[in-house]
């Protein structure tokens, strides 16, 4: 037997909590599609987003280190799954929708520039001058609803309003979405979104330990102060005993931490939920505190936690380094694009949707795309 798209709605409304965004109650999209008579809407906004040419260039995007540093180390595209994976593991938990936490996920990333965060700023500054500006949240909206070009139809890849809603909803200690300033028809990040925002972060920070330890920059004993740290070592010791491979210590300790920082979440979010009285999703967007949010005491944990990467990793040197020579790539990019003519809306767009490779490879005259 095999389920379609009405019986899968049916068991969604079955399963999750009367505040959760079910797919029989999404508001459609900008152009109106045939219903998929074997996936969800959002199901549907997931596949979309992974077949789009703008998710594949993720593979070649830095997350903290240049792409070709090493094989090992995260990317946007292996952040983006990872942060995903901890979005859905979050949602189940709390009865709410999968699919719309994951395909949030997916596509929260899909307009950061080439080189990280310090490619970012290097092209929001090159813009100002001329009057605009930069911010990945709305390049990423462009994206999925200009800049992807696939069907005869329309422009972008026309997701439902929901999975738009929630990239713009999504705001870590690293961004400022450009929306959100509070307009008359403003509303709260459903829960779904919520959880992409914490999951977000979740993710960075302890791939960015792992990262951190693979490539030397600090050590095990540099973290054994953090409380994060300890309390994911002595789980672990308690589990496995001592584990004298450090690279699979390293594993196992990195793993407890996500794993302490979900649970800790889902118990916070539960008790807020229980004590807003919410009963339903208009209550979710009414609601003015967040509701998806760390505990005090795990929230000043992922504090020091954060203090730790942004001294020991983020400003490292050599970090520092590799994030001036791409900043650099992508003002000459964006000063040989105004030589050659190129229209400025058109020259952020192309310089946005590079790879860390070809962004060196163009200023070359290398290849093409």
């Amino acid at each position: 037997m095999t389920l379609d798209a009405k019986q899968l709605a049916a068991n969604e409304a079955k399963v999750l909590q009367p505040y959760a965004v079910l797919s029989r109650g999404s508001r459609g999209r900008e152009h109106e599609e045939p219903e998929d008579t074997q996936r969800l809407p959002f199901q549907k906004d997931r596949d979309r987003i992974i077949h789009s040419k703008a998710f594949r260039r993720l593979k070649g995007k830095t997350q903290v280190f240049v792409a070709h540093y090493g094989d090992h180390y995260r990317t946007r595209l292996s952040h983006s799954l990872e942060v995903a994976q901890v979005s859905r593991d979050l949602a189940r938990m709390l009865g709410l929708n999968e699919d719309l936490a994951e395909a949030v996920a997916l596509a929260h990333d899909l307009g950061h520039t080439p080189f990280g965060h310090a490619g970012e700023h290097a092209l929001d500054e090159c813009l100002r001058e001329h009057g605009m500006d930069f911010e990945h949240n709305r390049q990423s909206r462009r994206i999925v609803e200009e800049l992807e070009d696939v069907y005869p139809g329309w422009r972008g890849l026309n997701l439902s309003r929901e999975v738009i809603e929630g990239l713009m909803k999504h705001e870590t200690s690293w961004d400022h979405p450009a929306t959100a300033q509070k307009s008359a028809g403003w509303v709260h990040p459903s829960l779904e979104a919520q959880i992409v925002n914490l999951g977000d972060e979740i993710a960075y920070q302890n791939h960015d330990v792992d990262d951190g330890l693979r490539s030397g920059l600090f050590t095990e004993r540099d973290l054994a102060k953090l409380t994060l740290w300890k309390a994911a070592r002595e789980r672990v010791q308690a589990e496995y005993g001592a584990i004298e491979d450090e690279k699979i210590r390293w594993a196992r300790t990195v793993s407890k931490m996500i794993s302490l920082m979900i649970e800790d979440i889902a118990e916070e979010a539960s008790q807020r939920i229980a004590e807003a009285r919410i009963q339903n999703l208009e209550e979710v967007y009414a609601c003015p505190r967040p509701l998806i949010h760390f505990s005090q005491t795990m929230g000043a944990a992922n504090k020091e936690l954060k203090d730790f990467l942004t001294t020991h990793l983020y400003f490292h040197p050599t970090v520092v380094e590799l994030s001036k020579k791409g900043q650099e790539v992508i003002r000459n990019l964006f000063k040989k694009g105004l030589e050659e003519g190129v229209p400025l809306e058109e020259l952020r767009d192309f310089i946005a949707g590079m790879t860390d490779g070809f962004a060196e490879e163009s200023l070359g005259g290398g290849s093409d795309r």
